[in-house]
């Protein structure tokens, strides 16, 4: 009876794991967490520096001696730890853990304010629909009596990893049809300045930390309690009349804010 060969994806069991800085041990911990701390080691020595290439599944499988399948273990779990990130038709690359946001309140773009990758950023609407105002949101807004406010509430993330949970609020009047428009991986500064004519002027922000409760950590993916920045904004148009209210989490170990002050 013929034996089945193996698969090219496999190397034979007994093939010896190549060295490539980190050897791996195949009577030691799983091959793919070998895989993984011998790529982090790397990144960590800095021979592979934020947003470089990293190898390609083949070369990785040639150089450790191991499968696509581990390969595609040790990856998929860099990105899930926010170290790698993914590019459709491009392969993966090393994640900048430190980005130094710049916070310069310039009103161009939020996202940007706080992100400061603009184009790079997967918008996730959570809620859009209109409702009565908050006693605060109505103060914030100088809202009249039974006037209404459309809830505008997203995910923010970059490279697949969630950095900033936005809950907005617009004045209704300003917005009519708001709520009808379909703004997944939209920019809000766009729409308000092309599709209504609003252009935020000025705009008051007040920071404080916090610890991460837990619908929050949830949907940032981190664990409970832990320290994130609570940002709560109030954008102003024409006139100085207020156009926007929001309150923000952000992921700060993430990233840094940078203030400019002048």
């Amino acid at each position: 009876m013929t034996s089945k060969p193996p698969l090219r994806d496999d190397p034979p069991p007994d093939a010896p794991a190549r060295e490539a800085g980190t050897a791996l041990d195949r009577n030691g911990p799983p091959l793919w967490v070998q895989l993984r701390d011998g790529l982090l080691a790397r990144i960590a020595d800095g021979g592979m520096p934020p947003h470089s290439r990293l190898p390609s599944e083949a070369e990785l499988c040639a150089e450790f001696g191991v499968s696509r399948t581990v390969v595609r273990e040790a990856l998929n779990q860099l990105v899930v730890d926010g170290r790698v990130y993914k590019v459709q038709g491009k392969g993966s690359f090393v994640a900048d853990t430190r980005e130094a946001q710049d916070f310069v309140g310039s009103n161009i773009s939020f996202s940007r304010d706080f992100l400061g990758r603009d184009d790079a950023i997967l918008r996730i609407v959570l809620s859009q629909r209109l409702r009565g105002p908050t006693d605060h949101e109505a103060e914030m807004l100088k809202l009249g009596p039974r006037e209404k406010v459309v809830e505008f509430n997203r995910l923010l993330m970059v490279d697949g990893v969630p950095r900033l949970i936005v809950y907005t609020q617009l004045r209704a009047t300003d917005v009519p049809g708001f709520t009808e428009l379909h703004m997944h991986d939209k920019s809000l500064y766009a729409t308000l300045s092309q599709r209504y004519g609003l252009t935020i002027r000025e705009a008051e922000r007040w920071i404080e930390a916090v610890s991460a409760r837990d619908d929050i950590a949830a949907m940032l993916r981190v664990p409970e309690g832990t320290p994130i920045l609570r940002i709560e904004s109030v954008s102003t148009g024409a006139n100085s009349v207020p156009v926007e209210h929001y309150i923000a989490y952000y992921r700060s170990d993430k990233a840094q804010l940078h203030f400019k002050i002048s």
